[in-house]
């Protein structure tokens, strides 16, 4: 999709998310992204074409949401501000709850387990490159302006569910509302405005670029299949989430971008 440079509105005056903080004027250049988040399938491809190892399987382990892990898993080390986070041995792009699982039927679905240097390998691979954090909001918002969602401003217009988010009591229970557990196909829900899908809920993506001025920390977007009003309301196109360029999870994808 090519978006046509203008001057366009990004961030937000939500007073729980100060890194959102302020609304503010942006010219961008045109610039072209991709409809959809890579999934596995293209990832594999990237692979087999290359001989990439990603950083996960380099360090050999990754998070994975403890829920999605069997009842007899053995304990391994959660994340001090976030138990439900489980550190998994062998849990890598192509096992994405463990050794025990596989990608049978997600071929379709956003790859995850890659850092943002994984990420950056398969741009250059594909001759694309990572949005900026104003291209993908820009893009993300649907040519909409103060929404927080690409559609508007209610979660679910109509009772309809329009992204892939929790449903339910984090993180114990969830009862699946719109119809996923876990990651969702990349086109899974309708497109936006400007044709693309999913650029909230289903996966954070990475974004190109530091956290800040002089803090170095990488940046994705978006939200993700585990955002929750409860704890975690950033199933918005203006959220924001500080990561280290070289972590991996398994709710954080990408999808690419382009001069025009």
């Amino acid at each position: 999709m090519t978006i046509p440079g203008a001057d366009v509105q990004v961030g937000s005056d939500e007073p729980d998310f100060p890194e959102e903080w302020p609304v503010r004027t942006v010219r961008l250049r045109s610039f072209r992204v991709a409809a959809t988040a890579v999934t596995n399938d293209q990832w594999a491809a990237f692979v087999a074409a290359t001989g990439h190892r990603s950083d996960a399987e380099a360090y050999g382990w990754s998070f994975v949401f403890g829920g999605f892990l069997p009842d007899d898993f053995p304990p391994t080390r959660a994340v001090a501000q976030a138990p439900w986070w489980r550190q998994v041995y062998d849990a890598d792009w192509a096992h994405p709850e463990g050794p025990q699982s596989s990608l049978s039927g997600r071929g379709d679905h956003p790859v995850v387990h890659v850092s943002r240097r994984d990420a950056e390998a398969y741009a250059v691979w594909a001759g694309g490159r990572l949005p900026t954090e104003d291209e993908w909001e820009a893009a993300a918002r649907g040519e909409l302006v103060g929404q927080p969602f690409p559609w508007g401003d209610e979660l679910e217009p109509g009772g309809e569910h329009r992204m892939n988010v929790w449903h339910g009591t984090f993180p114990d229970a969830n009862t699946c509302d719109d119809g996923w557990a876990g990651t969702c196909p990349v086109d899974a829900f309708a497109p936006n405005a400007l044709g693309l899908h999913c650029t909230t809920g289903n996966v954070w993506e990475w974004c190109a670029g530091d956290w800040a001025a002089g803090d170095p920390a990488a940046v994705s977007r978006g939200g993700s299949y585990l955002c929750h009003a409860s704890y975690c309301r950033r199933y918005r196109v203006s959220a924001r989430q500080q990561l280290t360029p070289d972590s991996s999870t398994g709710n954080v994808g990408f999808r690419l971008a382009a001069d025009a």
